[in-house]
């Protein structure tokens, strides 16, 4: 590879070859053909639950596209507001063979939130559950439906298999093309209301081919996959991703630390996506100790920058192949990787180089140039993965995705001589104090060394004479003693200049996340705003 001098990073078409007219259907035809008795999803439950090798998904699959073209036309939009069931699997593919366009809603939605998610996207119906950890979403949707003149039927998804075996098949289903529209993702709200991102077939499933291929997932792993299956991370990452490497696919429920150490102990889980504060979760737990891990070969995580410090400790303590993922929903989903031979210092510093196909380049956010090489300046990406539009928003569209084929992917990174990136923040998420750009992502890598933290927030709050200041929101490590304001800023002070030391310091039990596990920093400025966080602050 050249050594670069700007920050542009233009694909040499190594890596295997895009398939422009693949859809999910027929990638789902292909494998089951290629291995058609191999174990292809588990329903991950307590003590062990329903299993279908690739020759019964397929022809569940097929019965829920008839049954589906019940109810819809072809072309149509549906959403899925339900949480992880093997069910949401069968209905990603059927619809996909149907020619339908599946929208997915997370399900801690309230009516209003789900209310907007379904009138905006105009869908025709949604597949609901009676209810996720109180959520009561049937009832939510029966709610709702007056106000929503589109939204023809509600339906039970876990009473699916009733539902296919009221059906009759069609002698052939809808003809659909690799260009055509396959999901509307909501965007999951870390900096405000969502817009819907429309994704296409080739666009999904050859992002989760050549992510796989980064990140040498072995043919016919045993996955286990707790991201939501309403997020990329799970129905296109973790669902499509295991299509690609023909592997079994378990799927909890949800996430929930012991329920994830015993799907890897009993299905020899040897691969697993999750967010840091799911890996967090599972070596704090006191079954961490007493599993049997020792399948379990390597591990994804990201969606941002993961700090060294966090990178260490799980490769020491697991003792696997940890690589840091970077994408965003808008680019279906990834756009970099980390190699799992990398550094160290390059899975805790980076997020690694672009998977294959990808070009990206790094500009000036006022002049729009293209910088040199380690010069901050704002992400931009062009390939086969650019989503179709924001669904009727084109002003948003316009605004992200420009006539040349570039994402303006909003996150503040830079590039080295080699390709590889570094997140250093987002334009929206950059505070400016007393006139000078300071990046949280810089102060967060540096805090969550210390001993004490074990999960750190650095967020800009409102103050007349700065115009911002900066804050920490910390969540402490189990068993240790907090520390007082005076040593965590004797810590950051060793590493980093006065004006990056937060000025106030907030200590929490739990932060607010998306349905992704992504930390909702507006919503941490928002509640301190409303005076949520003042017998919290840190004063000693």
């Amino acid at each position: 590879m050249s050594t670069l001098s700007i920050s542009h990073f233009i694909p040499d078409g190594s890596g295997p070859a895009l398939r422009p007219d693949i859809t999910v259907g027929s990638r789902l035809r292909e494998v089951a053909g290629e291995v058609p008795d191999s174990e292809a999803l588990v329903e991950g439950i307590p003590g062990g639950g329903r299993r279908w090798t690739y020759r019964e998904l397929l022809a569940d699959a097929e019965r829920c596209a008839n049954a589906l073209l019940d109810h819809f036309e072809p072309g149509e939009r549906f959403g899925v507001w339900a949480h992880n069931l093997p069910e949401w699997v069968v209905l990603e593919y059927g619809a996909a063979l149907a020619g339908l366009t599946l929208v997915t809603l997370n399900p801690s939605l309230q009516p209003s939130e789900a209310a907007y998610v379904l009138g905006q996207s105009r869908s025709a119906g949604v597949f609901v559950v009676p209810d996720v950890r109180g959520n009561s979403i049937a009832a939510h949707a029966a709610e709702i439906q007056a106000d929503l003149p589109h939204l023809r039927h509600i339906l039970r998804l876990d009473q699916l298999d009733d539902l296919m075996a009221a059906t009759t098949s069609r002698d052939e289903l809808p003809e659909v093309g690799g260009n055509d529209p396959v999901q509307v993702q909501y965007t999951s709200g870390t900096t405000g209301f969502p817009k819907g991102v429309v994704l296409r077939h080739h666009s999904v499933v050859d992002n989760a081919m050549l992510w796989t291929d980064r990140v040498e997932i072995p043919e016919g792993a045993s996955w286990i996959s707790p991201m939501p299956l309403f997020h990329t991370g799970g129905c296109v990452l973790g669902v499509l991703g295991a299509l690609a490497t023909r592997s079994k696919l378990v799927i909890p429920p949800g996430f929930e630390p012991g329920l994830f150490l015993e799907l890897i102990e009993r299905e020899q889980g040897q691969f697993a996506g999750a967010v840091p504060t799911m890996l967090i979760a599972a070596m704090e737990h006191p079954d961490f100790a007493t599993r049997d891990l020792s399948s379990w070969t390597g591990v994804v995580s990201g969606g941002a920058q993961v700090p060294e410090a966090l990178v260490r400790q799980i490769e020491e303590a697991l003792g696997l192949d940890f690589t840091i993922i970077y994408g965003q929903t808008e680019c279906s989903p990834t756009l970099t990787n980390t190699h799992p031979h990398d550094t160290a210092a390059d899975k805790g510093q980076t997020i690694g180089p672009p998977i294959a196909h990808v070009e990206i380049k790094i500009v000036d956010p006022e002049t729009v140039e293209t910088v040199p090489v380690g010069v901050q300046g704002e992400l931009w990406a062009r390939g086969f993965f650019t989503m179709i539009e924001y669904f009727d928003n084109p002003e948003a569209t316009a605004e992200t995705l420009l006539p040349d084929g570039w994402i303006r992917t909003g996150d503040l990174a830079t590039m080295d001589e080699r390709g590889y990136c570094r997140i250093v923040g987002r334009l929206k998420d950059m505070i400016i104090r007393g006139g000078e750009n300071l990046f949280p992502a810089e102060i967060e890598e540096v805090l969550m060394r210390h001993p004490a933290i074990a999960e750190i927030a650095v967020v800009g709050l409102p103050d007349e004479r700065m115009g911002e200041i900066v804050a920490a929101f910390v969540r402490w490590a189990d068993g240790v003693e907090v520390p007082t304001v005076a040593g965590l800023r004797d810590f950051i002070r060793a590493e980093l200049s006065p004006q990056k030391t937060p000025s106030c310091w907030f200590g929490l039990d739990t932060f607010p996340l998306t349905g992704s596990g992504k930390i909702q920093k507006f919503a941490l400025r928002t509640a301190w705003e409303a005076g949520d966080y003042s017998d919290q602050e840190l004063t000693s």
